[in-house]
């Protein structure tokens, strides 16, 4: 394990418990798998509470990913010495291509414009076999 994704994994992905929108998804209990300069991967689960009829990701729940791993992807462009505030979501796409099954797949969120008081982020859902299944693209509100 490289001693970023040690770092990464020795505090809580966004929020700690107790947050509404971290404690739904249960972000406490992601996995980081990378982080850099404008870009995490995190390998999630999908609680049986966030389940359609047909045991798939319910696709009103999807947004709460996106915001997420959009946050976290912008939280990584400021180093541990700034403080980072919050992120504001002004605008979000999602495109679904497949339903999301659980009980675990990967979330990427990549920073692909950085400008001074927004940025542009990327979401992609993978499956653990490395399929598509959402794309998102989000504007963010920097707050520092």
């Amino acid at each position: 394990m490289t001693e970023d994704v040690k770092k990464a994994n020795d505090r809580p992905m966004i929020l700690k418990p107790g947050h509404n929108a971290g404690d739904l998804v249960e972000s406490h209990k992601w996995k980081v798998l990378r982080e850099e300069l404008g870009l995490v991967e995190v390998e999630v689960h999908l609680p049986d509470h966030l389940l359609n009829p047909r045991n798939q990701l319910f696709g009103g729940f999807t947004g709460v990913y996106v915001d997420m791993v959009s946050i976290y992807a912008a939280r990584t462009l400021f180093e541990e010495t700034q403080e980072f505030r919050w992120a504001a979501t002004v605008n979000m796409r999602i495109d679904y291509f497949a339903p999301v099954l659980g009980p675990r797949f990967v979330l990427k969120g990549e920073v692909i414009h950085d400008g001074k008081t927004t940025c542009l982020v990327a979401s992609h859902f993978t499956d653990m076999d490395g399929n598509k299944l959402v794309y998102a693209i989000t504007t963010m509100r920097k707050n520092q």
